[in-house]
């Protein structure tokens, strides 16, 4: 019985610490405040009107939270940004690497696929459930050019 106690106390003490590690960004919020509740970002970036916080966990997560701050360092808006709407917002032939980067942070892979004369960028993402690849196929000047999604299927090891 003390083990099943001990569990449950432990059960307790780490849902109210993951309570506590994840709470809502919310506007009006400081940057010390999101950091204090979610890290160092993996990046920061200027914006022409403040500061954006990049929480990403490509390569091998598929989720991109933006916290885009004033520059009084308060929060003006929080977003997960690898979703359909956000990818929807790409505009070919005018988008380069550097929009890319500061839209949905830094890709998980940069690739060379023989059918394309540039780099791919691919970004891992979720969609429901679903484990899935955006690509964004970029010209020899970093503009991209075309996008694609696909079903990304976990690896088969030993298919003999």
């Amino acid at each position: 019985m003390p083990l099943i106690k001990t569990f449950s106390s432990l059960l307790v003490a780490a849902s109210f610490l993951a309570g506590c590690a994840f709470n809502p960004i919310r506007p009006g919020m400081t940057r010390q405040e999101v950091v204090a509740n979610y890290g160092t970002p993996s990046r920061e970036l200027p914006l022409s009107a403040g500061t954006r916080l990049q929480y990403s966990t490509q390569p091998s997560g598929q989720s991109a939270l933006m916290v885009d701050l004033d520059p009084e360092g308060k929060v003006v808006s929080a977003r997960q940004v690898l979703v359909p709407q956000e990818f929807f917002k790409i505009e070919l032939g005018k988008w380069t690497r550097d929009d890319m980067e500061r839209e949905f942070g830094r890709p998980a892979t940069v690739d060379r696929v023989a059918s394309w004369p540039g780099d791919v960028m691919t970004y891992r993402w979720l969609d429901r459930d679903e484990n899935m690849f955006f690509w964004a196929y970029l010209d020899s000047k970093n503009v991209v050019q075309r996008t694609g999604q696909g079903i990304e299927f976990p690896g088969r090891m030993h298919d003999d």
